[in-house]
């Protein structure tokens, strides 16, 4: 390992290991990590912009797709700070439909990850059984809003549909599997050896260093940081309900395991205390075509971390500015400090561990005119022959590929 020629290997943007596209550039010593650089990009999709030339009920579900696991979390983020410049006051049952929603979708979110998680470190039967267990949550879902990922529930001002005592039924009944299986994914995560002993000093973040680089949700919970935005600024239903905050001390991938496992039973306990505690009334109260001119800034705590929604209005039907702070984008730093000095057979788990969405992440990149000493929006065709430029200086002759491409296709 001493005498081991220093050398940089590329990872992505398509990777066995990456479930998106995105880069990273690995400096190695033998097999061990010296730096990682991380390219963000691949994914980007334009939605700010595109928030910002469609209405506010249009961005509504535009925002949804920001993220298919973060769907409710990003449209709740949304249309809260839409409601504050507007002064709208949400009914009571609205936010609690809200909350139960969201509680759905952290379920499904951390089962999924849980599936994830097991396939990176070779434990696909764990990836079978809690993927299996994830559909009863996905059902109650479909049931409720009529889709699995991309629910539709939220309206300016409340939400779109209710729940009727046959689906609140059949919530508990879900729970109630669901609680039973997550009792058992515990007893794999603090008694399994090979899971202690292959996450165990993975992917290290101590505490001061998340909070030196502002890593958030479970990344942050996991190093002993009780930072949790249902608690420390509680929105929709929460600041009624009774739940506490999890967090672990090993400060690694085990430790953001266990906490991801034992935050579903909060989340059972929060959806059975709303469900309990749903109050009647309306579901929606009659918000404005026009915003009036204001800024918001507002938080939510989605299943990956705090999850930030910036909206400006200016008076129109539209907004002036729309600006995402999705909760990845805040822990990438924290995974190239992770990274450093692992060993390259960890790279797939501790990026795992922060529960990654690229998409959520990229944005585009502004590039500077160095020599006339001014900023230069680049538009989209001349970004095009930049890439390719870019690809051909490195190697790679994208417009041979092209041509041979087509011949194939034409013969």
């Amino acid at each position: 390992m001493h005498n081991a020629p220093e050398f940089k290997i590329p990872i992505g943007p398509q990777h066995p290991a990456l479930k998106e596209p995105e880069g990273f550039s690995v400096a190695l010593k033998g097999e061990k990590i010296l730096g990682v650089d991380i390219r963000l990009g691949y994914n980007h999709r334009g939605i700010e912009k595109a928030a910002e030339e469609r209405t506010y009920i249009q961005d509504i579900y535009l925002l949804e797709r920001v993220c298919g696991i973060c769907s409710h979390s990003h449209s709740t983020c949304f249309i809260q700070a839409v409601e504050e410049i507007a002064g709208l006051a949400v009914p009571s049952r609205a936010l609690y439909i809200r909350t139960i929603i969201g509680e759905l979708e952290r379920i499904h979110s951390h089962l999924l990850w849980l599936g994830v998680a097991g396939h990176e470190i070779g434990f696909d039967t764990l990836l079978m059984y809690s993927w299996r267990d994830r559909e009863v949550v996905m059902d109650i879902l479909a049931s409720i809003t009529g889709n699995r990922v991309n629910y539709g529930m939220n309206t300016i001002g409340g939400v779109r549909r209710d729940i009727n005592p046959e689906e609140k039924q059949e919530i508990l009944n879900g729970l109630k599997i669901l609680e039973e299986r997550t009792k058992y994914y515990i007893e794999i995560a603090t008694q399994e050896t090979t899971i202690i002993k292959r996450l165990s000093g993975v992917g290290v973040l101590s505490r001061e260093d998340v909070l030196r680089l502002d890593a958030v949700g479970p990344t942050a919970r996991a190093s002993g940081v009780k930072r949790d935005i249902r608690a420390d600024d509680p929105y929709a239903a929460y600041g009624e309900l009774s739940f506490d905050v999890i967090t672990d001390d090993h400060c690694d991938v085990y430790g953001r395991t266990v906490v991801r496992v034992k935050e579903l039973m909060e989340s059972y306990k929060i959806i059975r205390q709303a469900l309990e505690k749903l109050p009647d009334g309306p579901l929606v109260v009659k918000a404005p075509r026009k915003i009036p001119i204001g800024e918001a800034i507002s938080r939510y705590e989605a299943p990956r971390g705090e999850d930030v929604h910036y909206v400006r209005s200016n008076g129109t039907e539209k907004p002036d500015r729309v600006k995402v702070r999705a909760p990845t984008l805040a822990n990438v730093q924290a995974v190239k400090h992770m990274l450093k000095d692992r060993f390259l057979a960890d790279m797939p788990i501790v990026i795992a561990a922060i529960d990654p969405c690229f998409s959520c992440t990229d944005r585009m990149v502004h590039l500077k005119e160095q020599d006339c000493g001014s900023d230069k929006v680049i538009n989209w065709p001349s970004l095009h022959t930049y890439s390719i430029e870019w690809h051909k200086e490195r190697g790679i002759d994208f417009t041979q590929l092209n041509k041979k491409l087509q011949e194939r296709f034409t013969r």
